[in-house]
């Protein structure tokens, strides 16, 4: 923040509360702690996990094309500095490392280019998935392809939110062949990229997409029917865990499981839920 101008902030804080306003968000917060208006604050963090909470089933439908959006690393340094955008920097550094990475052999021999994560570098949550697929492989931007197209639905029409609103990063960061699972090996490898970049975000809640993501982030081996409908913690940010949209698209009667999941987040969020919005 030391980098950033009295201007410059200001004028950001006003565009990014102006979109988020266009975007009928009810409540969000503001990338420096501060609540915007809206209803009653979040809930106080609880001991991990908490018990699981009862919230109304609905299903997530099929979600339209995401909106454009460019990656992080698609952003020139020269104009992040000139703006005084001290995550975006890091951000861009972070993805330049990961760019040049060789650490597993495989994925490098495979891989078109490195996906490294796109969204709001100062958003309090970060959706948190397993790997590229062959269209974010070609494009170097996560969840592009169908299962992007869901996710863009869960956080737009379930959420309420704008997908530019969030951060959404991979695991890793290099697509896996054939669109396998990462191995233990590679997330390993791939794991100090996430943790940089959750660090520069400072992200207040996590959501894991699948079971990859989810075990991968919490060190757990479980289930994601264990793992859903729990609260744990990461580096003091709360974390959600719900089936990845690939998998919602090949097994639709679970969106409403996800329905359930995404409505948990909210409430932690201190979001409101569609059906209060219009009973209002």
């Amino acid at each position: 923040m030391d980098q950033l101008s009295k201007t410059s902030l200001n004028y950001y804080l006003s565009e990014y509360l102006a979109d988020l306003k266009r975007a009928g968000v009810q409540e969000i917060w503001r990338g420096d702690g501060v609540k915007k208006a809206g209803p009653a604050p979040a809930p106080q963090r609880r001991s991990v996990p908490v018990s699981r909470r009862e919230s109304a089933q609905a299903p997530v439908a099929t979600a339209p094309n995401p909106p454009a959006s460019s990656p992080v690393s698609a952003q020139t340094s020269a104009t992040a500095k000139q703006d005084g955008d001290e995550r975006v920097v890091r951000l861009q550094t972070i993805a330049a490392e990961v760019a040049k990475c060789e650490r597993c052999p495989e994925l490098v021999a495979n891989r078109t280019q490195t996906v490294f994560g796109v969204g709001n570098p100062y958003s309090e949550l970060v959706f948190i998935g397993e790997g590229p697929g062959a269209e974010e492989d070609l494009r170097g931007e996560p969840f592009v392809g169908r299962s992007g197209k869901l996710l863009t639905d869960m956080i737009e029409k379930g959420m309420g939110l704008s997908r530019s609103d969030v951060f959404i990063c991979n695991v890793v960061r290099c697509r896996p062949p054939g669109n396998r699972n990462p191995a233990e090996s590679e997330a390993r490898a791939c794991r100090p990229f996430l943790d940089a970049t959750l660090d520069v975000v400072r992200p207040k809640f996590i959501c894991c997409l699948g079971s990859v993501a989810a075990t991968n982030l919490l060190a757990v081996n479980e289930t994601m029917g264990r793992l859903r409908g729990n609260v744990y913690e990461y580096k003091g940010a709360q974390v959600v865990c719900t089936y990845h949209p690939a998998y919602l698209l090949r097994n639709p009667a679970a969106k409403k499981d996800a329905w359930q999941d995404l409505q948990l987040l909210m409430k932690l969020m201190g979001l409101e839920i569609p059906s209060q919005r219009k009973s209002r």
